[in-house]
């Protein structure tokens, strides 16, 4: 009768041989695997960036927020976005901005553009110009494509001064 050792064995010199060789070689061979399955899945759904010139726009970013704070408090224009508490996806949806001029009179604006900024998809997207309906007061109907986490910014013009004003909001499904 031969001594014959089991093909996989402990004891066993030849690295192959040895379940406990084998065993970590299998586990560095599924975390390769699925590093690549990751990998593979954030070039595959890339949405993007937000803004196509980031690095333009991020070059003077600190001049551009004095900037911007320096225009909001010589202009003091009193910018307020209203919209239904329940904002529902694919529902016809109308915002509207108040503008008040630091004396507190309506703002007569040249334009008004609302833009919603989905953080996760740049491709949902979008820009209105609103609809003046009196003086100061500006009106659009809106329908948000996608549920979740929502930007929006109302970008008022009046003569060469301009200013905006940001929310954040949650549209339902």
């Amino acid at each position: 009768m031969s001594n014959s050792e089991p093909f996989f064995s402990q004891s066993s010199k030849q690295a192959l041989r040895n379940p406990w060789v084998i065993g970590w070689l299998g586990i560095l061979l599924l975390v390769l695997i699925v590093n690549a399955a990751f990998i593979i899945t954030a070039f595959m759904t890339n949405p993007g960036l937000v803004e196509k010139d980031y690095y333009e726009k991020g070059q003077d970013y600190e001049k551009t927020i004095r900037t911007r704070m320096a225009n909001k408090k010589r202009l003091a224009w009193d910018i307020d976005i209203k919209y239904p508490a329940q904002l529902i996806m694919d529902r016809a949806t109308t915002i509207h901005v108040n503008i008040l001029d630091k004396e507190g009179h309506p703002l007569d604006a040249h334009n008004v553009v609302l833009s919603a900024y989905r953080p996760s998809d740049a491709q949902a997207d979008f820009s209105h110009e609103m609809i003046n309906i009196s003086s100061g007061r500006f009106v659009v109907t809106v329908k948000f494509p996608l549920k979740g986490v929502w930007d929006i910014k109302a970008t008022v013009r009046a003569n060469e001064d301009s200013l905006d004003i940001q929310h954040r909001i949650h549209v339902t499904g």
